[in-house]
């Protein structure tokens, strides 16, 4: 029986089949931007990189940003052969000390998560990704409070994402210059017509508000399992919405 490979020696196999195939593509002259089986195939290779990127950051043993930052660098199709060949050799590195994982760590039950980690992988934001890999964790661990307090920020940042876009920043800051807090944010959410927000996204901010300022400051309260998970579906709609208008998905 085959043994079965953990999350970040797939990923090293994955990075050694990606130089092969792009030292053949070379060899032929194909280019992997075009449209041909080398190009088709390291797309494919992208994309699997991408879910055991995911798989990997749930346990958060390392910096997120620089380990996204090296796969995109490694699997995209316009990467200068010298600078592919480094990044290579530093993902390598990353992979086989800081991220080496055995096989029982296999990749998460999308069950055990709050928010999809390809999802925030695709915005090229390592700090996204790094909140949503600690919500997630602390999820998975069963530390509410921490889950709550992480879902709390991963909104707020989604929200001054989608601000900044659409150049209507100063809209939610104080006149110091500073963000205002998440429940002053919200109110001036809620009252924009700029952002052409639904309904359900209107109604799902005030219960993620009120569990992330309860678990962040509330002397006797304490978020069970049953609380993160009555938000699930408001963080996951508020989020990719904010993320979708600050054109990050």
């Amino acid at each position: 029986m085959a043994k079965k490979l953990s999350a970040s020696e797939q990923l090293e196999k994955l990075v050694k089949d990606s130089s092969s195939l792009v030292s053949k593509a070379r060899k032929h002259n194909k280019n992997l931007s075009g449209a041909n089986y080398y190009a088709n195939k390291l797309a494919e290779q992208r994309s699997a990189a991408t879910m055991l990127y995911k798989a990997l950051a749930v346990y958060n043993v390392g910096d997120l940003a620089a380990l996204a930052e090296m796969i995109q660098v490694v699997f995209a199709d316009r990467t200068e052969a010298t600078a592919r060949r480094e990044a290579e050799k530093n993902l390598l590195h990353e992979i086989r000390t800081v991220w080496k994982m055995p096989p029982a760590h296999d990749t998460p039950n999308e069950a055990d998560s709050i928010f999809p980690m390809a999802l925030l992988t695709k915005t090229k934001r390592g700090y996204l990704s790094t909140i949503g890999a600690q919500m997630n964790g602390a999820y998975g661990e069963g530390w509410c409070d921490a889950c709550a307090v992480m879902m709390r920020r991963l909104l707020e940042v989604s929200i001054i994402e989608a601000f900044e876009a659409r150049g209507i920043g100063k809209s939610i800051k104080a006149p110091d210059g500073n963000y205002v807090m998440l429940t002053r944010m919200i109110d001036v959410v809620i009252k924009d017509q700029t952002l052409s927000l639904g309904r359900p996204v209107k109604l799902a901010l005030p219960g993620l508000r009120d569990l992330g300022n309860q678990s962040a400051h509330g002397r006797y309260f304490t978020a069970q399992k049953s609380d993160i998970d009555k938000e699930r579906a408001a963080i996951r709609l508020a989020v990719e919405t904010f993320l979708h208008i600050a054109r990050l998905l």
